[in-house]
């Protein structure tokens, strides 16, 4: 899983580009669309298909953006996408089409199930998950439950059916910090550049932003300070996190901002190109998208421009 990992691009950059998944070029978009449309027809479902989705005959969506981010970054090319998509699409109908878990596990089994996900906004449906905490500026948090072959994302009306919102969330974070640490690396460079980077296969391992002081005493043997971090959290698969404890937090500033837009780009269960400053619990956004430059840049507010001058004075590395 490394960080600095691309997708292939099997068009050149100047054949023409797919409007919705600018990672395909038109005709890779329309074979993987067509591929998908064959697909479940195979398994008896005529679906008309959108740009980023399919709707079928009975009025059920299929979001595809996942499932198009995990085509493209497949090195095999697309002579392994009829599997790829088979394989999802399967999954899919099964969970669409059996028992409820809601209703097929005990209350108890099911709390001990219970995680919480940090997600982005983008075709989040505030209408059905208005409970849903802002965790960040495009960020938010809500609960989910792990099953053996998906992670069901609970609404308004399944919290319900549950209980308190309050305790459910408290279960779900006991849960998230009782998960093991899959994998840890640090990243640095030769100038002394580094930070700590947190990856797994588990679809909660960004989420443990909102343990984070508990993940820095596993993976550092050390609490995050009075400062806090730098956090970032590009897709679901990856945390990445520097303490703030000197000014080797200058050079790991501009590093993190090019790993989290790294990482974020063209990946499942992208999250954000960001990094952020956590501090306490809260997140504040530090880096931006140039939308006439076209690349990144750092914003800083006044906080943490007073946090930089005060590191500055007290001098370089002082770990």
């Amino acid at each position: 899983m490394g960080w600095l990992r691309r997708g292939p691009r099997r068009d050149g950059e100047d054949a023409p580009r797919d409007p919705e998944f600018a990672y395909f070029s038109r005709n890779e978009a329309a074979l993987f669309r067509g591929r998908v449309r064959e697909t479940f027809a195979e398994l008896g479902l005529e679906v008309t298909v959108y740009a980023d989705h399919v709707i079928d005959d009975r009025g059920r969506r299929f979001g595809l953006t996942n499932l198009a981010a995990v085509c493209h970054q497949d090195r095999r090319g697309p002579r392994v996408w009829p599997g790829l998509i088979r394989r999802h699409v399967e999954l899919v109908v099964r969970a669409m089409d059996g028992p409820s878990a809601l209703d097929a596990l005990p209350p108890e089994r099911i709390r001990s199930q219970l995680y919480p996900r940090v997600v982005n906004g983008d075709g989040l449906d505030a209408g059905s998950f208005g409970y849903a905490r802002t965790v960040a500026p495009g960020l938010y948090e809500i609960l989910a439950l792990d099953l053996p072959e998906s992670v069901m994302m609970l609404t308004d009306d399944a919290l319900a059916r549950l209980g308190s919102h309050a305790q459910l969330r408290d279960r779900a974070l006991r849960n998230l910090r009782g998960l093991p640490v899959e994998g840890h690396e640090t990243v640095r460079d030769a100038d002394g550049m580094c930070f700590e980077v947190v990856l797994g296969d588990s679809f909660y391992t960004a989420s443990r932003v909102l343990d984070l002081d508990g993940v820095a005493r596993r993976v550092t043997g050390l609490p995050l300070g009075e400062h806090g971090a730098l956090v970032a959290l590009p897709f679901r698969h990856q945390l990445a996190f520097h303490p703030i404890r000197d000014t080797s937090i200058i050079p790991a500033l501009g590093a993190m901002a090019s790993f989290a837009a790294t990482g974020y780009e063209d990946t499942p269960g992208a999250i954000s190109p960001y990094v952020f400053w956590w501090r306490d619990g809260t997140l504040t956004q530090l880096s931006e998208h140039d939308e006439e430059r076209g690349d990144l840049r750092i914003v800083v507010g006044d906080d943490f421009q007073e946090l930089l001058e005060r590191l500055i004075a007290q001098g370089p590395d002082r770990r």
